[in-house]
């Protein structure tokens, strides 16, 4: 069953009002539910292959977005993180605590910092690209394991500023 195919049933049971449809054929077992039982929402696809046995998810085209869930009231960890300072990662790339593997880490928790401190080095495209902090203080918490790939605007480290 091709992608076209696919395409076309979920169309079909969108405008057929059914609420989940079932279709197994041979190496590919398909789900299709609309949200008619709970909201009125999107169409989703589920795809399972026997080799992977991981669901694969994808939302119809053209379907109406689910409105969005009201903001749940902040937990006391995210109260207790609001008066710290968030380091966040300027580049993507794989973040690295130490200048080389035999040397000691560049920060530490409960170490103080000041403006322009190394704080790690983050590798993209064979490239060590030094972090340095732009606030002083001191680190709260490292958010990333060593060795980790991180993403643009990931945060990386807490710093309490007081």
């Amino acid at each position: 069953m091709d992608l076209k195919e696919i395409q076309n049933l979920i169309r079909f049971v969108a405008k057929s009002g059914a609420s989940e449809v079932k279709l197994e054929m041979d190496d590919v077992k398909i789900t299709i539910k609309t949200g008619a039982d709970e909201e009125k929402g999107g169409t989703t696809i589920l795809q399972q292959m026997p080799a992977m046995q991981q669901p694969v998810q994808a939302a119809a085209p053209a379907a109406p977005a689910a409105p969005a869930a009201p903001a749940a009231p902040a937990s006391p960890a995210e109260d207790e993180n609001a008066k710290y300072i968030t380091i966040k990662s300027p580049i993507i790339g794989t973040f690295y605590r130490k200048p080389a593997p035999d040397k000691p880490t560049f920060v530490e928790v409960g170490k103080s910092i000041s403006e322009g401190d190394v704080l790690c080095v983050i590798e993209a495209m064979k490239l060590f690209n030094e972090i340095e902090s732009e606030v002083s203080g001191t680190i709260v918490k490292v958010l990333v394991d060593d060795s980790s790939p991180v993403e643009f605007d990931q945060p990386l480290f807490l710093v309490d500023p007081s």
